[in-house]
């Protein structure tokens, strides 16, 4: 009997964590399926054989892409030979659309059947791509509600499966109990830095944060820092910069949502790991900055007014942005002090996480997601 045999692609941290989800279930409803791709650490505990590690993709901001143009290029004209050589029942191609859509094209061009989970942010920007979609992916997966119409209206077959961090985020302990985990004194206030999970982003964000830390900790003498080591990201890149600043900031790995429990407040690039400290309760703000050029042409484009999932969601400003020009260590100073100083910080956090939960739709999002890979297959 021919095992089933499918090729999963994820560019970026976020694709990772929502694809060793997926994979997870998808070997629960059916452990002979052999997959493999491009992804990282949670595929590869899920049970995926990983031809690339997505580290080597993971960037942002146009001028950024452009750098990395040939290595980027060299690992898709790679996959596309593997996909000849080695052709899947079917290719799973999970966010990361610059990549992913022109990889549709050529799955189309070789008869491999394309289901799309979690689709690329058409209500944002590109619209224009919800053609391309129509003519070269079978079937869309989509986290939202709010993005199945704009599917079906376009005669694009699509189901929404809701967002698999529905399930995914749960507190299992205290702030005072995280804390004692960490080994982070209780009767301390913990601020977060966290500067995303891609190169481009830790090296622009990380040196801001660590100024705005080092004014804070002048103001505010009982506080301590910590930050996560996103999965995918090399040590060199960080220790550098950790190593100009005299204040100590505790790196963690691992034990994400604990680590995230365990702060008072949280500084965060915008990012899917907004949605993950939202749905936790913990307040923070969001900071988004690329190269100016690529902001000014991304600006153009733009068809909403938020960058952060838990305002995309709700459709208002729940959490504060700052961007671009406004990404200042003073004004990360600033915004810090206003999270510590209310003294409903925490119960806002709590409102604010239960519209974001009731916003997002249906649970079971993994499960539901490796059902439609059941199905076409």
């Amino acid at each position: 009997m021919n095992h089933k045999h499918i090729v999963v692609i994820a560019g970026e941290a976020s694709g990772d964590a929502h694809a060793g989800r997926m994979i997870s279930a998808l070997k629960q409803l059916d452990p002979t399926i052999r997959v493999r791709g491009i992804g990282g650490d949670n595929m590869r505990d899920a049970g995926a054989e990983i031809d690339v590690d997505f580290s080597e993709l993971a960037v942002m901001g146009l001028i950024e892409v452009l750098k990395r143009y040939r290595q980027i290029k060299n690992i898709f004209n790679e996959t596309i030979a593997r996909l000849k050589l080695d052709p899947p029942d079917l290719l799973v191609l999970v966010d990361y659309p610059g990549f992913n859509l022109k990889l549709a094209k050529q799955a189309k061009k070789l008869g491999i059947p394309v289901l799309y989970y979690i689709s690329p942010k058409v209500w944002a920007w590109r619209a224009g791509r919800v053609k391309t979609i129509k003519q070269v992916v079978d079937k869309m997966a989509v986290l939202f509600p709010f993005e199945e119409p704009i599917y079906q209206h376009a005669g694009v077959a699509v189901n929404c499966v809701g967002h698999p961090l529905v399930d995914a985020v749960k507190r299992t302990l205290t702030l005072e109990q995280a804390k004692v985990q960490f080994e982070l004194d209780p009767q301390r206030r913990v601020i977060g830095l966290f500067p995303g999970s891609r190169r481009s982003e830790v090296e622009t964000l990380l040196p801001i944060m660590i100024k705005a830390a080092e004014q804070l900790s002048q103001q505010y003498a009982e506080l301590e820092f910590v930050m996560p080591l996103a999965q995918g990201l090399d040590l060199a890149i960080i220790e550098p910069l950790l190593a100009e600043s005299s204040l100590p900031i505790k790196l963690v790995s691992g034990d994400f949502y604990e680590l995230t429990s365990a702060c008072d407040a949280v500084i965060a690039a915008s990012g899917t790991v907004t949605l993950e400290i939202g749905l936790l309760g913990v307040p923070h703000f969001i900071i988004y900055r690329v190269a100016p050029i690529s902001y000014k042409i991304l600006s153009q484009f733009i068809l909403i007014p938020y960058v952060g999932l838990c305002n995309i969601v709700t459709g208002k400003v729940l959490i504060k942005e700052l961007l671009q020009n406004d990404v200042t260590a003073e004004r990360l100073e600033q915004e810090i002090s206003v999270l510590l100083e209310d003294p409903k910080s925490k119960e806002k956090a709590e409102i604010i996480r239960q519209q974001v939960l009731s916003a997002l739709g249906p649970s079971g999002g993994a499960k539901n997601a490796a059902q439609q890979i059941i199905s076409m297959l």
